[in-house]
């Protein structure tokens, strides 16, 4: 059985990894799960400044859900480079950088800065936090800057370039086809969905900022779906994201055309779920006789459309 998925000319040992912002940067769950078993840690997300995110509360839970306010709070890259990616460059699998910026210079530099002081195994760039104020949602949003900003980051770097959607547009397939375009190796989908809880007691939205993004099981259908259609659109790989907990969830993505997943909210309740998600893989692929992830996409080519 082989579990690789190549992404941009490299190689990811299994499709599983864990979600940026849900599993630090990596040495916080060392103690907890098997790191050197993940396909891949997405980093949490590396602004050009540091940043001491939103006002608290930040999370409120949700019916089969998780309600964040977080707003990229994070070290800045130059801490980064100089003292979170000591940790992370020990460990076998791969790292991948999140990026986020308010502009896209900030983007622009942030990369340039990582290239020069670390060796990541690539890029997946956030354009579609949901909870900051200004930035990564706007350029998320606009398929003409999608485009123009992935082309200036594919010149700086030969590193496999993931782009992270957001799935609160009205098509999400015109912003993937704007990233492969751009010269893109990837799209991550999808980020959290914008949502609000209010507090009947005092009459007002639980978080400061009134709106969070949504996650956990309760966005998992619209995750699958829009995963789907993205990769209808593009031909390079897709990664799904969105309510991971089990390996059926996972399949779910899989079987809809995603070469690799992601697992956010799930790294919370379980820490031990990545390695539940890639057993649930590996059982199912042996069930049916299949011997590559690629496998599982045979199905959907029969799928009414």
């Amino acid at each position: 059985m082989d579990l690789s998925v190549t992404i941009g000319g490299k190689t990811l040992s299994n499709p599983v990894g864990v979600a940026s912002g849900t599993f630090g940067y990596g040495s916080e769950y060392r103690e907890l799960v098997n790191v050197e078993g993940l396909g891949a840690i997405y980093t949490k997300a590396i602004t050009l400044k540091p940043r001491a995110g939103n006002e608290i509360p930040r999370l409120v839970e949700t019916p089969a859900g998780l309600l964040n306010s977080i707003g990229l709070a994070n070290v800045g890259v130059e801490a980064f480079i100089n003292e979170k990616f000591e940790y992370l460059s020990t460990v076998s699998c791969a790292v991948v950088a999140n990026v986020a910026g308010s502009t896209d210079t900030e983007y622009l530099e942030i990369l340039e800065r990582l290239e020069a002081g670390c060796d990541t195994w690539g890029y997946e760039i956030n354009l579609s936090c949901p909870n900051v104020k200004q930035g990564c949602l706007a350029f998320g949003t606009d398929p003409t800057v999608i485009e123009s900003l992935v082309c200036r980051l594919r010149r700086l770097t030969e590193k496999p370039l993931i782009i992270k959607l957001t799935p609160n547009v009205t098509d999400i397939a015109v912003l993937a086809k704007a990233a492969e375009q751009g010269g893109a190796d990837g799209i991550s989908c999808i980020n959290t969905l914008v949502g609000m809880v209010v507090d009947v007691g005092s009459k007002r939205p639980v978080l400061p900022l009134l709106t969070g993004g949504l996650s956990g099981p309760a966005i998992r259908p619209v995750g699958v779906a829009m995963t789907y259609r993205v990769c209808e659109a593009v031909s390079i790989p897709v990664i799904g994201i969105g309510g991971i907990t089990n390996g059926s969830d996972a399949l779910q993505y899989l079987l809809a055309g995603a070469s690799a997943i992601q697992i956010g909210t799930a790294n919370f309740v379980n820490p031990k779920a990545p390695e539940i998600v890639l057993q649930g893989i590996c059982d199912f692929l042996q069930r049916e006789n299949l011997t590559t992830v690629a496998d599982l996409h045979r199905w959907r080519d029969s799928w009414q459309r």
